[in-house]
């Protein structure tokens, strides 16, 4: 992957692309859905750090791939408990440095696909190198909107976030968009931190603004159907839920 390969904001056309280049990627097109038509910000100001043409990312990378963090230290179990398959199309979506990208990336296989979704070009850059780094060329860094995915419909067999759902600054418009992205039947993967008052941490109280229940109503009205909870062993203030969109 050369060192000048660009970032995209996928399209019809970039999608037509993508086929004519790797026969193994084949894009279904649902019913569209919905979008909410307007949505005011639920938390100004949420993604002002990563909005930074300035940002270092090497800092972020000392701060998110440590052992102390628990995503990272308990990596391979929640790799485990989404179960991607040979040939799934995932959308990493605030992929940030790219812990889970490099892992989906192994995990689907040469035909399989991972999207690197970042708001942050900083990032989006960072993770073409570290696919490059890796030899993967089933890696598509691309840049998403404040609300919107930016990921042509059906599209991907999974959605996952990593304590990112807490940034999603318009949750309605950015949910429509991930449910049209995924094909009938497709997963959405949520890990977030706890809210639990006298339990979570003062920092962590004041900075994510839904506790898990208001997370899963959240996405439930938004139109996908709740599957389940996974428990992994190496959490204690994040939680990981499975959502389906729907076969109909």
């Amino acid at each position: 992957m050369p060192n000048h390969l660009p970032l995209f904001r996928l399209t019809v056309f970039t999608v037509a692309l993508f086929c004519s280049l790797n026969s193994a990627i084949v894009f279904a097109q649902p019913a569209a859905v919905a979008e909410p038509k307007t949505q005011e910000s639920v938390k100004p100001g949420i993604n002002d750090n990563f909005l930074d043409p300035d940002l270092n990312v090497d800092s972020w990378v000392e701060r998110f791939e440590v052992e102390s963090r628990e995503v990272f230290a308990a990596r391979n179990e929640v790799l485990a408990a989404i179960n991607l398959k040979e040939g799934d199309r995932v959308a990493d979506i605030g992929a940030g440095t790219g812990l889970y990208v490099t892992l989906f990336a192994n995990e689907v296989g040469k035909t399989g696909w991972v999207y690197a979704v970042e708001l942050a070009v900083p990032f989006a850059e960072h993770l073409r190198d570290v696919a490059q780094k890796h030899d993967q060329a089933n890696v598509t860094p691309t840049l998403c909107d404040p609300d919107h995915v930016r990921l042509p419909p059906g599209s991907i067999d999974v959605a996952f976030t990593s304590d990112v759902y807490h940034h999603f600054e318009y949750p309605q418009k950015t949910l429509a968009s991930i449910y049209q992205a995924l094909k009938p039947g497709g997963r959405f993967v949520v890990v977030d931190f706890e809210k639990i008052p006298g339990v979570t941490r003062e920092w962590l109280m004041d900075h994510v603004r839904a506790d898990k229940q208001t997370v899963k109503d959240e996405i439930e009205q938004a139109g996908f159907e709740f599957v389940a909870e996974k428990k992994i062993e190496g959490f204690k203030e994040n939680y990981l839920l499975v959502f389906r969109r729907p076969q109909r």
